[in-house]
């Protein structure tokens, strides 16, 4: 009996089977980071929660204090964290997945797996902090009496969209930064240039309307405008075509990223 192997062709030519069978050395990558992370700290993963407090308290005072912009209704610390839940949660899978392999190398350049299994595991630490700043969503919702919107369970697969952007994205920058170094530089600007092009601390209901789906070519403004209706309810309407806008952008950076990474793994061990 004859065994005919043919080339892998569409999706299948990303070999995700093969991720799936080493998904024991992403979780004990991904358990890895979050224990260097925060070794010999003093506070620890308090860190998690300073961050996007401190944040929240200069958008507050610069943009609600000073600059006087409306927040429907909402008190403008909830309304900037509910915008900082997703950005962070985008930036900081962006930010981990794109070093990843660089800071990685030792192990690339020595052991065969699939290369795809750092990003991914470099994504964990992300959504822990972001579950922290959740339980501080909580609080904070709960100090300000701000009872949860019955859109709420759409945070769910909000949540999951703004995952598949950030993921994306960095699965894109970690192959580039294999070949280019510049990457390093250019990615905090990167980041913080989208935290304030992106509707964190206003509401885009802000932007004149024949602009508003050209500006959800960023695909976190659906998903942070999404986060605001899913808490908030009617107070902070939704804008659909930005929605879908973010939707379809999320996939596409998602597989594109796929594709590219795996056609230029084959090179990293030698390139590192």
């Amino acid at each position: 009996m004859e065994k005919i192997i043919r080339p892998r062709h569409g999706l299948a030519e990303l070999k995700l089977d093969e991720v799936w069978q080493y998904r024991e050395l992403i979780v004990f990558l991904a358990w890895r980071d979050l224990l260097v992370r925060y070794k010999q700290t003093v506070i620890g993963i308090l860190w998690a929660l300073l961050r996007p407090l401190i944040t929240m308290l200069i958008f507050t005072i610069v943009f609600g204090h000073f600059a006087k912009v409306p927040s429907g209704g909402i008190p403008y610390p909830v309304f900037a964290l509910a915008g900082l839940l997703p950005w962070q949660l985008f930036s900081g899978i962006f930010s981990e997945a794109s070093f990843s392999v660089v800071g990685n190398s030792q192990l690339v350049s020595k052991v065969y797996f699939p290369r795809l299994v750092i990003p991914l595991s470099a994504t964990v630490i992300a959504i822990v902090d972001f579950l922290i700043t959740v339980v501080m969503m909580m609080g904070l919702m709960a100090w300000y009496r701000i009872p949860p919107s019955v859109n709420s369970w759409m945070l769910i697969p909000l949540t999951l969209l703004c995952a598949i952007a950030g993921t994306g994205a960095g699965i894109w920058f970690a192959a580039l930064f294999v070949r280019y170094r510049d990457v390093r530089h250019i990615l905090p600007f990167i980041v913080q240039m989208g935290l304030y092009i992106s509707p964190v601390g206003f509401s885009t209901a802000m932007v004149p309307q024949r602009w508003r789906l050209l500006y959800s070519l960023n695909p976190m403004v659906g998903v942070i405008d999404g986060y605001r209706w899913a808490l908030f309810g009617g107070s902070n309407p939704i804008y659909l075509p930005g929605l879908a806008v973010s939707i379809l952008l999320a996939i596409a950076v998602l597989i594109g990223g796929l594709f590219y990474f795996r056609n230029t793994e084959r090179a990293f061990a030698d390139i590192i």
